[in-house]
């Protein structure tokens, strides 16, 4: 067989394999993911909160102090109302709720109009709400992207950390027992 005629043999070879290798990653890719995922790494894991001072969404704010004087562990929840995951995020919230957690939430640079019909419409998961319109809170958190939530226990350190939407498997193997842990 000349040079010419296996070139000629190998490069369809070649390609079908470059194709199927392309497809196969890309289905891949496109998967639902199985994973289980933990919290988060964060640059303030064990350490306290950032001190601020936010204006209510609806009625009163709060603050970090508002926060570690509370003496419990709180989930504190950024999220907006114009997020499709804080959306696909809040009957998890609701959830949470009926389950007796405290969620403090942070509206991101969000207008409070938006917000404040948000919850109205489908029902306000939080004990108390800010409103971080600038998103200057936020980037003393080093959050990414909302929604982000923070276990914060009695003391004001964050315990946990997620980016992204929280899942009801997520409340029932990490949150709920990190509740529980942290309340004693």
């Amino acid at each position: 067989m000349s040079l010419r005629a296996f070139l000629f043999l190998l490069i369809p070879v070649l390609l079908a394999i470059g194709t199927g290798t392309g497809a196969y990653f890309a289905w891949q890719w496109f998967q639902p993911q199985k994973s289980d995922p933990q919290g988060m790494p964060t640059r303030l894991y064990a350490r306290r909160i950032p001190g601020f001072r936010l204006p209510g969404l609806i009625e009163q704010g709060f603050t970090s102090i508002d926060m570690i004087n509370s003496g419990r562990p709180i989930l504190l929840v950024f999220w907006s109302s114009w997020s499709a995951p804080c959306m696909q995020q809040h009957p998890v919230l609701l959830l949470l709720k009926d389950e007796g957690v405290p969620i403090w939430g942070i509206a991101y640079r969000d207008k409070r109009d938006p917000a404040a019909d948000f919850l109205e419409r489908n029902t306000d998961p939080f004990e108390r709400i800010a409103h971080d319109e600038p998103g200057r809170v936020a980037v003393d958190f080093r959050m990414e992207m909302v929604p982000e939530t923070f276990l914060v226990d009695g003391d004001g350190f964050v315990r946990w950390h997620m980016v992204g939407p929280l899942t009801t498997d997520m409340v029932k193997r990490q949150i709920l027992p990190l509740m529980k842990k942290f309340s004693n």
